[in-house]
């Protein structure tokens, strides 16, 4: 997505060789209008799919999440990280390594929403070693799920997780991907 690619240049900050600030208009403060052509365009590359449910991480793929949700006319399930005091029963978990934070979290689903009869699309804001979508996959497949494939804003390519998730057999849809990223540099697969 174009858009995205020159937002991504006017606006998101390489900090060093791994990460990339998008705070601006992506995980911090967001434009609505933008996030609603992303959650569009990931729509649309996975329309027609049979997805009943969106399923994202907290926090940061809540908003694209919940466009690509309104645009299918599916549910959005918010996956969480924080363990909760009313969310304590009948739950699927599994422990997920941050690369952004370096540490572990224990991802958490309750039944209560998903079951053997959804085709869940994952979105996210990055994709770059796999670790939260592998964990979001793994929750699924507790519940006997099926996944339809992952859309995310940002893909470092230059990093495993798509290899990863293709080797699962998951397609991977990105509508930015980074080839290569230094301070003050960032460069896109050609298309």
């Amino acid at each position: 997505m174009k858009l995205l690619e020159e937002k991504i240049l006017n606006e998101g900050i390489a900090v060093d060789e791994d990460i990339l600030r998008v705070d601006g208009f992506i995980n911090h403060q967001i434009d609505p209008a933008f996030m609603q052509q992303i959650g569009a365009d990931i729509a649309d590359h996975f329309k027609g799919r049979g997805i009943t449910k969106v399923v994202t991480i907290e926090s940061s793929g809540i908003a694209p999440a919940l466009m690509v949700a309104n645009s299918l006319g599916v549910p959005l399930i918010i996956l969480k990280k924080q363990p909760s005091k009313v969310l304590n029963d009948h739950l699927f978990q599994t422990i997920v390594t941050s690369f952004t934070k370096g540490t572990s979290y224990e991802l958490t689903l309750s039944q209560k929403y998903i079951s053997e009869n959804d085709h869940v699309l994952i979105v996210d804001d990055f994709l770059a070693n796999g670790e939260a979508a592998t964990g979001a996959i793994r929750l699924l497949r507790k519940a006997h799920a099926t996944v339809a494939g992952i859309g995310v804003l940002i893909e470092k390519s230059f990093q495993p997780g798509r290899e990863k998730l293709n080797a699962q057999g998951i397609e991977v849809y990105a509508l930015a991907r980074i080839k290569q990223m230094k301070k003050d540099s960032i460069v896109f697969e050609e298309e």
